[in-house]
């Protein structure tokens, strides 16, 4: 099956592999494997050893939004959100259920948020600490910029908080040149290609260990984390982790490093996209973003407006071709949501513009009405 989600993503067989052993979490050997998981971690962030640090949770990655979000936002605190897809929207809600005051900044989800947007609104309002922003949303595939952000919260003496759960990896982000933000955040089973079960936050140490006990929450506090690590050391966990998981992302990253990185994943999926999107179009699917903003992550299609086709319909007709897409949307209006991340590539994608085509045919969906 060709899986094409933006995550969790299709991963290489050695990946899947790696989790089929037994793992003691406090084993020497894998004690020395889930430190250097962390410094990995670390360097792709662009962090320095002893100024930031890798502070995972087990769980998915609005674990982390949620975690970092009790941190470092004290309770009552005020934090923007711009807000253009699905993923702004929740980082709204788990910021009001934590207590915590969200501000939205309502952007349309066809293009990125803008800086003199978040810097007007900043502006406004001196009693907001913090920026919560979505790198890549993938409601639409709309990609937000954290430099060019990070730059007018630095410039007004505020905090960034971005999660960049489906673009770290793939897309750029630099901790050490944005020093406002206060955590980047993200998962195993998106860009980097592991399997689910953890998340990651990198962060500047010495912020994280200054907000330690603040969180409201033992299980979501960063800053405790980072005080385990340091008494317990890098390798330790607090609570029982997700240690074939784990493993298996150590093999992923390894198969990333060899690929060349964070550039040579990037262009692998533009490309994918590249092919995917050209595709679609032959067949009469229009893209519910303009190619000037439209992210390397997800695709994402207007519904054909045509008496034979459902959602469900074309998944269903898509599996049985061997490709596998989400049977959701997020969008206000129908779409159609492909992936282009993962363990595929622009020769996978030329098999799913074929199955495409032939499942539009089976319902009887012709280009024009596409």
């Amino acid at each position: 099956m060709l899986f094409l989600t933006p995550g969790p993503v299709q991963t290489r067989p050695e990946t899947r592999a790696a989790m089929a052993v037994d793992i003691a979490p406090w084993d020497r050997d894998f004690i020395v494997e889930y430190a250097a998981i962390r410094d990995r971690v670390r360097d792709i962030a662009g962090g320095v050893a002893g100024v930031h640090a890798t502070l995972p949770l087990q769980g998915a990655g609005h674990f982390l939004v949620e975690a970092a979000v009790r941190t470092f936002i004290p309770p009552g605190g005020r934090i923007l959100v711009p807000s253009n897809g699905t993923y702004a929207e929740r980082i709204i809600r788990i910021a009001r259920e934590a207590g915590r005051d969200p501000v939205p900044l309502p952007v349309p989800d066809t293009r990125g948020v803008r800086g003199e947007e978040v810097a007007a609104a900043l502006a406004a309002d001196p009693t907001i600490s913090h920026v919560g922003m979505v790198y890549s949303e993938t409601g639409s595939g709309i990609i937000n910029d954290p430099a060019e952000i990070g730059a007018v919260v630095r410039a007004a003496g505020r905090r960034i908080i971005l999660d960049a759960v489906s673009a770290f990896g793939a897309l750029p982000f630099d901790i050490k040149a944005q020093p406002e933000c206060d955590a980047v955040l993200f998962t195993s089973n998106k860009c980097l290609e592991g399997l689910p079960g953890i998340g990651f936050a990198v962060c500047p140490m010495e912020r994280a260990r200054e907000r330690a006990g603040q969180a409201g929450s033992w299980c979501f506090d960063l800053g405790d984390v980072l005080l385990h690590a340091e008494r317990s050391g890098w390798g330790s966990f607090r609570f029982t982790p997700p240690v074939q998981a784990l493993h298996a992302f150590g093999v992923a990253m390894g198969a990333y490093l060899a690929e060349g990185g964070q550039p040579a994943r990037l262009a692998r999926y533009r490309e994918n996209m590249r092919v995917l999107r050209e595709g679609a179009e032959r067949a009469g699917l229009r893209p519910y973003l303009d190619t000037a903003h439209q992210g390397p992550i997800i695709l994402t299609l207007h519904q054909p407006d045509a008496p034979g086709f459902t959602l469900q319909g074309f998944v269903d007709a898509l599996k049985r071709r061997g490709v596998l897409i989400s049977n959701f949307y997020t969008t206000k209006t129908p779409t159609i949501r492909i992936g282009t991340i993962g363990a595929v590539t622009p020769d996978d994608m030329q098999v799913a513009v074929a199955a495409i085509a032939e499942a539009l045919a089976e319902l009887g969906v012709t280009r024009k009405a596409a």
